[in-house]
């Protein structure tokens, strides 16, 4: 998460997200819940980037640059994610 400032307000918001996913889990299995998030989460950043764009032609133009941006921080924060859990089972284990 390099290009992300780790602050207070990031992560509240962050939790925010999390916590309506966690409330989700007792109405539905979590890769449903998952699944509505990443759709969620894809719906909204075709909006910011058709917001930033401004216009179809260069909406097209910075179309895959803006998916391979996307792409590589979901892919960073993932693996951040899931090393802090492996760190947390280690410490579990311990």
């Amino acid at each position: 998460m390099s290009d992300v400032t780790r602050d207070k307000q990031f992560y509240d918001l962050a939790d925010a997200y999390i916590t309506v996913a966690n409330t989700q889990l007792n109405e539905t299995k979590p890769s449903r819940v998952s699944a509505a998030a990443l759709f969620a989460a894809s719906r909204f950043n075709a909006f910011v980037i058709a917001a930033a764009a401004g216009s179809k032609d260069r909406m097209i133009a910075e179309k895959e640059a803006a998916i391979a941006y996307f792409m590589d921080q979901y892919e960073k924060m993932l693996r951040e994610n899931i090393d802090e859990h492996l760190a947390r089972l280690d410490r579990q284990a311990g």
